[in-house]
């Protein structure tokens, strides 16, 4: 990524288990996420604004840097500053995203937040992000592709 000249900042979320807890509601608006902390440091926090300003995307790796980018947004009508804090942010299908253009992430597990946040950002601020991500697992499934945290990966734009 360097070599291309692609910029890249670093944030935190310190992931409990409860990141990892199965959905057990179809209303969704029930579930209760457990609280997470996260720190976005000054340094990114302002490279990612400056990024933001000039027209560039905003590329996450992970469902953990949507959910930081994501809770400073929220908190500060849609500005990125430098915060650290707790999140108990639930991003599902109809979520807006504020921050992240686009997003690399493995293959999560049925019922999970992380497969919800994947689904919403598929079709954000719609429901259509559901069909498009079943798609692409069952053609993850037929190319074998490999599942979970240290499977393989794929970019939702």
């Amino acid at each position: 990524m360097q070599a291309r000249g692609i910029e890249t900042v670093r944030v935190t979320l310190h992931v409990g288990l409860g990141t990892f807890a199965p959905v057990s509601t179809n209303d969704l608006t029930r579930h209760e996420m457990h609280s997470e902390y996260y720190e976005l440091p000054r340094p990114a926090a302002e490279r990612i604004a400056a990024a933001r300003a000039t027209g560039r995307r905003i590329v996450a790796v992970g469902t953990t840097s949507v959910r930081v980018l994501e809770s400073v947004a929220t908190r500060h009508a849609g500005r990125v500053v430098a915060e650290a804090g707790w999140t108990s942010l639930f991003l599902y299908p109809p979520a807006e995203f504020r921050v992240v253009d686009a997003l690399l992430t493995n293959f999560h597990l049925p019922r999970s937040t992380l497969l919800m946040l994947v689904a919403a950002f598929c079709a954000p601020g719609g429901e259509g992000g559901v069909p498009l991500l079943l798609r692409a697992y069952r053609q993850a499934i037929r190319e074998e592709y490999r599942f979970f945290s240290y499977g393989d990966a794929m970019l939702v734009e």
